[in-house]
């Protein structure tokens, strides 16, 4: 498989390169920041609150399938995995703890950007053929409008339909079983295989449940397993808090330095992949400008899209300025990301990190936390890929017994917890490639779309927020 390893990297290379979707992801927050005038900054605190206070809307003409706190924990679900243990470790190691700094950037941005998708996926959303609500960039994009005879928003839903449908087999499948599938071999000698089989049915009951089921689960899951991981790290900060101001100095200086990346050279190459591993790894961890967050957005009970955009930022707050971060700093102030072990790459070195801070004992509330994070992933994301195919063959059916419907989404789902065993026993390195990969390719289009369609969020909010009441009414007869 070497010749496939080699090729995706070729790509990754081009598309994680300075010339592509490094630049493009951060003029587009960039730009959505400037046109949404600091949104992310002026409303974070009303937005955590409308998430995590209020929980669920009281209006009576409320449409959707979940909570909009149920569409946030599966959002949460699907990007608090394993990108937060081992993703922030592998750009440590191929960047350095500059990239720290630029996945902050990447959040702070992709705030913008999170709001953008998830204000667009409610705006456009519709109900399918089995009565679920179905909306994200597969069916916004195709109100870009046509140009020269070609119906440009058509081509790029399609485009990011099937990219998403395939890329949920790599970030939100192989990787997440893989990383728990070798942790637990590694720290409890369990073998990958039977990893793999209990994951299929574990994960495996709540995916085929659909999405009422997987919000239920997220909604109980989530907040449990992130608050235990951060506590976790907190106390080791805790033990090493005199360590805390340098930490903090390195990553600054390091990331306009590179100076610790492991590349070769000369200091402007230490830079730029300190930039492309904390971009790269940033979007694989909170997913802004993936378009992910969207599809979740659009199966909440919500009155008018920027209610749902402002829970659906916090997301990316939570996950890359909180959780991110104190994953990050725990693997600086016990300093093994800079010990020369070359076996000290992704999970293993935040396990590294726990076991030096804390104690051996550590190591398994770290591989506690990676099969939490990583079921939660599994789950959310077998919903967006269901999501993609809906939108492209609509709900087929085949043949039903008794309570069992076999369709299109049914037959994905199906063929995505199998995949789940496959992901257990893989090559690590050819899954990481494979994702980061399918990542970019449904970035591309969505970016795209999230550009030509910025006036019209932008007008909207800001209609929104001078008039909720008024806005809300006229939402609803929109919608």
């Amino acid at each position: 498989m070497d010749w496939l390893d080699d090729g995706l990297s070729e790509a990754n290379d081009f598309i994680w390169g300075p010339y592509l979707l490094i630049p493009l992801l951060l003029a587009a927050g960039l730009y959505l920041t400037v046109m949404l005038r600091g949104l992310q900054f002026r409303k974070l605190g009303p937005a955590l609150h409308l998430a995590l206070i209020q929980r669920k809307e009281t209006d009576p003409r409320v449409q959707g399938d979940i909570t909009h706190y149920q569409a946030l924990t599966t959002a949460l679900a699907a990007t608090i995995g394993v990108g937060n243990i081992a993703g922030v470790a592998t750009a440590f190691f191929l960047g350095g703890p500059g990239a720290l700094f630029w996945m902050w950037v990447t959040g702070l941005l992709g705030m913008a950007t999170k709001y953008s998708e998830a204000f667009l996926g409610v705006r456009f959303r519709l109900t399918d053929a089995s009565g679920l609500m179905s909306g994200g960039p597969q069916r916004y994009l195709r109100h870009i409008p046509a140009r020269w005879g070609i119906h440009w928003g058509m081509v790029l839903g399609v485009f990011f339909a099937i990219a998403g449908a395939i890329a949920a087999f790599g970030i939100g499948n192989g990787v997440q079983a893989n990383t728990v599938a070798n942790s637990a071999d590694d720290r409890w000698g369990i073998p990958t295989w039977l990893t793999g089989l209990v994951l299929v049915l574990v994960a495996g009951a709540v995916i085929l449940g659909g999405i009422k089921v997987i919000g239920r689960v997220t909604a109980a899951v989530v907040p449990v397993m992130a608050v235990g991981y951060v506590l976790g790290a907190t106390a080791l900060l805790a033990l090493n808090v005199g360590e805390l101001p340098g930490a903090f100095r390195l990553i600054f200086t390091d990331a306009f330095t590179g100076t610790d990346a492991v590349v070769g050279g000369f200091a402007g190459a230490g830079i730029m992949t300190a930039i492309r591993y904390g971009v790269a790894r940033g979007i694989f961890s909170n997913e802004s400008g993936l378009g992910t967050g969207g599809i979740a957005a659009a199966a909440a009970k919500s009155t008018h899209p920027t209610r749902q955009g402002l829970v659906s930022m916090t997301q990316t707050f939570l996950d890359t300025l909180v959780v991110v971060t104190f994953t990050g700093l725990t693997i600086v102030v016990t300093g093994v990301w800079d010990t020369g072990d070359e076996a000290l790459e992704g999970a293993t070195m935040t396990l590294a990190a726990f076991e030096e801070g804390l104690g051996g004992w550590a190591t398994h509330l770290v591989v506690l936390a990676i099969v939490f994070f990583a079921v939660s992933t599994l789950i959310g994301w077998s919903y967006y890929g269901d999501r993609c195919v809906e939108s492209l063959f609509g709900i087929r059916h085949f043949f039903s017994i008794g309570r069992f419907d076999l369709n299109t989404t049914t037959v994905y789902r199906l063929a995505f917890v199998v995949m789940i065993y496959i992901g257990a026993t893989a090559d690590l390195g050819l899954v990481w490639t494979f994702s980061d990969a399918a990542n970019g390719m449904m970035a591309l289009p969505n970016l795209v779309g999230l550009f030509v369609l910025a006036p019209l969020v932008a007008r909207e909010t800001r209609r929104y927020l001078q008039d909720p009441e008024g806005e809300i009414r006229r939402a609803q007869k929109d919608m």
